[in-house]
């Protein structure tokens, strides 16, 4: 009895249907058209984006907004070098991501084919990933490719999601294999957190003079029981870059962020606290001030109680009293559950120096924000976005002051989102991942608030955009600069030496960025006076088409009140070795 072959191709885009992969991002190239050829007979949508970069960043926010794997399909050599940032991006940022890239025919291994990476090793692209991605597939033989494919599903998106690589030399997309099916996993459990550790952490909490929760992104957004845990013992709440708007900016126990961008209040806070649970963060070293005691996070005499679905971040950066391997939402869960059970506490005191110190951040920022001077101030601009924008739209960033001032100062609605690019603090994620957010959410408005440094480096986004009919309004915080940088240099060395654009006769230098969108089919708009913001962003809004702001704006720093080792090191001072001696003392306690 014969067995009913079909090319592999079809059978795997089949398998990805079976997954609920709606979209899919990247470029054309020899090694993957007959996927492409295949993708074309099927319902999922493949998103061309002119370039790997930009295609792995638009699946990364695809993924964000969507809660799925995110999947982009790229080209031997020069395709997979391209999209290395990307990927890497979302692997950073515990973001699920699989990467499926054609390779060089099989039977030419060790050939050295066109456009193979193979000075010093024969057919071995996958080593340019593995350093980040979870894990690396080669596929060998086309019969094995549906249950890799399953693999790399599944590895993406279980314990701490991550990216994934798929690698398939391009003749197998074209050969002949049996129908097979390789589902993935009808229910997926995550680990939970024992009562008794729960009982224990809850008791711990209760007793603290000084208690604090640290969350991190990894919670993903679940807050109910985080709430209930923190109001029901008055414990004061700080959030990670990442973590932004998992808590709402108005609540009464949020003292923002720690670290390097974080007020004094919360640095004091967090130093002086004698009970910490921290829940699904790996301490990055902004949010703990270079882990430096003295500015941040002291935890010489204080308790370390550490939840993560990563086993490795367990004591990675401090020694840890309790440490859980367990699933962030669920062990909150657990944890307010045993809480409940005991006496609440109330610290009016403390909730008035929350409400003093968050109330003048954003008053002062508001005032800041009230200048007509022009270029606008960058506060100037978050006051109108503030003002403009619908309470649930989304913010899709870059780095520097798009990221780091809105994180500290930009009063993000209940409704709203904040999506940034964390461990990588990648510049030109914000374009392209805004437009992978907007197919995401298509009823949502998403704002990609970038400097011209980033719209410079992922101009393919905009006419992502149009080709999609994703109405992504790009705003460009336009100053000239890599901004950021040019502040650091500037305050560090006296100068701002090849951080800044000029023309030949050394005058500050820029594209017409609205001109660029209406050459892309886009709207554009020029701001050229300080009341002019305002009425650009709510035509652009209301047009619900792709529109590029361009946004003349003065470089100024963010406001710094933490402490970064950065700058001691421009300064020639170096910290004492002994002080930072590597990976905490073992949990006492562990769930594995």
């Amino acid at each position: 009895m014969s067995v009913h072959a079909i090319p592999a191709a079809e059978l795997l885009v089949a398998q990805l249907e079976s997954y609920g992969v709606t979209h899919i991002f990247g470029t054309c190239g020899h090694t993957n058209i007959a996927l492409l050829d295949a993708l074309g007979r099927s319902a999922i949508e493949f998103v061309v984006a002119r370039h790997e970069q930009a295609a792995a960043h638009a699946a990364d926010g695809f993924a964000r907004a969507s809660g799925k794997p995110g999947v982009v399909l790229l080209h031997v050599g020069p395709g997979m070098m391209n999209a290395v940032t990307g990927v890497a991006t979302a692997a950073l940022d515990s973001v699920p991501l699989i990467a499926i890239s054609g390779d060089v025919p099989s039977y030419y291994r060790g050939r050295h084919p066109h456009q193979e990476v193979n000075l010093h090793a024969d057919a071995d692209q996958t080593s340019l990933y593995r350093p980040f991605v979870k894990r690396a597939w080669h596929v060998h033989r086309a019969e094995d490719l549906t249950r890799f494919t399953e693999r790399a599903f599944w590895t993406a998106t279980s314990g701490r999601p991550g990216a994934v690589l798929l690698n398939v030399p391009m003749d197998l997309f074209s050969r002949r294999v049996p129908e097979t099916h390789h589902p993935l996993p009808a229910t997926e459990a995550r680990p939970g957190l024992p009562k008794a550790v729960a009982e224990r952490i809850a008791a711990r909490l209760a007793s603290a003079e000084q208690p604090l929760i640290y969350v991190g992104g990894g919670l993903r957004g679940k807050s109910d029981a985080l709430l209930a845990l923190a109001e029901h013992f008055d414990i004061p709440l700080v959030h990670s870059l990442m973590a932004k708007g998992t808590v709402p900016d108005d609540h009464p126990l949020l003292l923002g962020m720690p670290g390097f961008w974080g007020l004094k209040t919360t640095n004091d806070y967090t130093r002086g606290a004698d009970v910490v649970l921290a829940v699904a963060t790996r301490f990055a070293e902004t949010d703990a001030s270079s882990w430096d005691p003295a500015h941040t996070w002291d935890f010489s005499t204080a308790a370390l109680l550490q939840i993560d679905i990563d086993p490795a971040e367990i004591g990675r950066n401090y020694p840890v009293e309790i440490g859980a391997v367990a699933d962030a939402g669920q062990a909150l869960d657990a944890i307010a559950t045993a809480a409940s059970a005991l006496p609440s506490a109330s610290r009016p005191q403390l909730r008035e120096r929350i409400a003093s110190a968050r109330t003048e951040l954003f008053a002062e920022s508001r005032a800041r924000g009230e200048s007509d001077a022009f270029p606008l101030r960058p506060e100037r601009i978050l006051a109108d976005l503030r003002d403009v924008l619908p309470p649930d739209a989304v913010l899709v960033t870059d780095v520097g002051w798009n990221k780091n001032g809105v994180a500290q100062c930009y009063q993000l609605p209940a409704e709203g989102r904040f999506i940034t690019p964390g461990g990588a603090s990648t510049m030109g994620f914000g374009p392209a991942a805004a437009v992978g957010v907007q197919l995401a959410q298509p009823g949502r408005t998403v704002v990609a608030l970038v400097g011209d440094g980033g719209m410079s480096a992922q101009l393919p986004a905009v006419p992502m955009a149009v080709e999609r009919g994703a109405p992504v309004v790009f705003v460009v915080m336009n100053n000239r600069a890599h901004g950021t940088i040019a502040d650091l240099q500037t305050a560090n060395f006296g100068t701002s030496y090849g951080c800044e654009f000029t023309d030949p006769d050394g005058r500050p230098y820029s594209p017409d960025f609205a001109a660029l969108a209406r050459s892309c089919g886009a709207d554009g708009y020029r701001i050229d006076e300080p009341g002019e913001l305002r009425t650009a962003l709510a035509a652009a809004v209301r047009g619900h088409r792709p529109a590029v702001l361009d946004v003349p704006m003065v470089n100024e720093p963010v406001p710094t009140p933490g402490h970064w080792n950065i700058k001691d090191i421009y300064q020639g001072t170096f910290p004492d070795q002994a002080a930072f001696p590597g990976r905490g003392a073992f949990p006492e306690t562990r769930n594995a």
